[in-house]
């Protein structure tokens, strides 16, 4: 059976990269809030994502839905040791730059900016790209996470290297490895499902 296209409202799409909250429209249609069944609450891991259209349509298949959020949860929410919180955001919200989700780039370059203080350092990197100056160690981090979103893949030694001197041992280069490569996966993915708009 072949899935509706949705054609969606008219709607403003943001025209640059903000830490604005926005919304998203699918391209496919989501499953209706009152279809969802035991099985896809169980899969959204938090009761309140039935709210989202992108987690409603991603219930469409459960068992992937559960697995995506329950690492996401871990990559991101599990912080007993390695990168600091801010750090790990500020890697998906340079990976979301760099391979153009302006959704994605605004919720990470958000809690980015709420976990480190460091407002206009974030927003230089939303505004300039990936190449903006931010300190050595957050530069390092956003190349590494740039490094491993590249097609082909760019990332090697020198990244775990320059990882190194600006102070992450292994379990915070893992974190960053981690961070950007879910983001890498998911931009993707949220890119083929449909648009953000303010």
């Amino acid at each position: 059976m072949t899935e509706p296209v949705l054609t969606p409202p008219p709607h403003a799409v943001p025209a640059a990269f903000t830490r604005a909250q926005l919304d998203w429209l699918p391209w496919l249609e989501p499953l209706a809030p009152e279809a969802l069944t035991p099985r896809h609450m169980a899969a959204l891991v938090d009761a309140s994502r039935a709210g989202s259209p992108y987690f409603r349509l991603l219930a469409r298949d459960p068992a992937a839905l559960e697995a995506r959020t329950r690492t996401d949860k871990d990559i991101f929410y599990n912080t007993d040791a390695g990168l600091p919180r801010a750090e790990r955001e500020l890697a998906a919200a340079a990976t979301s730059r760099f391979n153009g989700c302006i959704y994605c780039a605004s919720v990470h370059a958000r809690f980015a900016a709420t976990y480190s203080k460091r407002v206009e350092d974030v927003q230089r990197l939303l505004d300039e790209g990936v190449g903006a100056a931010l300190g050595e160690r957050w530069e390092a981090i956003v190349a590494a996470s740039v490094a491993l979103s590249a097609t082909p893949v760019a990332f090697g030694p020198e990244h775990v290297a320059r990882l190194r001197q600006v102070g992450l041992d292994d379990l915070a280069i893992a974190d960053v490895i981690q961070s950007a490569a879910f983001f890498n996966w998911a931009n993707r993915l949220m890119l083929s499902l449909g648009e953000p708009t303010e």
